[in-house]
Order: C-alpha cells, then structure tokens, then sequence
C-alpha cells in the first residue's frame, strides 16, 4: 500500500458517559448508512463523553444528521494519513509539516496486523492550509 494523505472532515457528538450511549450513537449512524473513516471517544468531565467521527462523506452525514435531529458540531478539519507501517512513516510526515512551521495540536495513530496504519493530525484552523500544502494536499 502506497502512502496516502487526504484531508477529511470530523464532527463532534456529546453524550452522557453511560453504557450503551456509544453504541446507540453508532447505530443511528449505520442506520443512516454512514460509513466512517475513523471514530475516538474521550472523556470531557465526569459525565460525558466526546464522539469524533470522521465520515466517508461529511455532506452526506451533515445532511443526513440534520434530517434524523443528531446533535453534531462541525464540521472540523483534519488529515488522514494510511500507509505501510515501517519504522519512521510517522517521522517523515511530522518531518515535512515542521518545516513548514506548522504545530501538530493533537494525534491519534494504529497500526494493523497486515503491516499498514492510519493517522490522524489534529492541525489549528489557521495553519490548516500550510499543513494540507507542505503534505502536497
């Protein structure tokens, strides 16, 4: 698998910290037939957890959200980065957007048991563009 750089679309989604939520929250998503790129979950107090999904198709998911009364904020920006897991892949990406001056606010990475990973760059709203130019997006 080659290395591939996209930009992507997130949302956000709140719900109480509880058993179940997640998963009645992913349901309504498959019921609308939302495919995800990504999915996180991570604590925002003591009662409640932040959903971020990353959908296949962000207008497709904001328009189907806003007919089935889903509570969404976004969408956000990001970058996905899929590629052969070796030592250094992550390296020579944060490489190529500290040369353009760019800070990485936040990351998640995973590596799979067929020897390629997914990564996602949380960048702030003003250095997006010179992110998405120095990855040659």
């Amino acid at each position: 698998m080659a290395t591939k750089i996209r930009r992507v679309d997130y949302f956000y989604a709140t719900i109480k910290d509880q058993p179940g939520q997640a998963y009645l929250f992913l349901q309504q998503l498959a019921d609308l037939g939302i495919n995800l790129l990504a999915f996180t979950a991570v604590p925002v107090g003591p009662y409640s957890t932040q959903l971020s999904i990353f959908p296949e198709n962000a207008k497709n998911l904001t328009d189907l959200a806003r007919h089935a009364g889903l509570k969404i904020e976004g969408p956000h920006h990001a970058i996905l980065v899929q590629g052969n897991d070796e030592v250094g892949a992550l390296a020579d990406v944060h490489k190529q957007i500290y040369q353009a001056g760019v800070n990485i606010y936040a990351s998640t990475g995973i590596a799979t048991d067929k020897e390629t990973y997914g990564y996602l760059l949380y960048i702030r709203p003003e250095a997006y563009e010179r992110a998405a130019q120095a990855l040659g997006l």
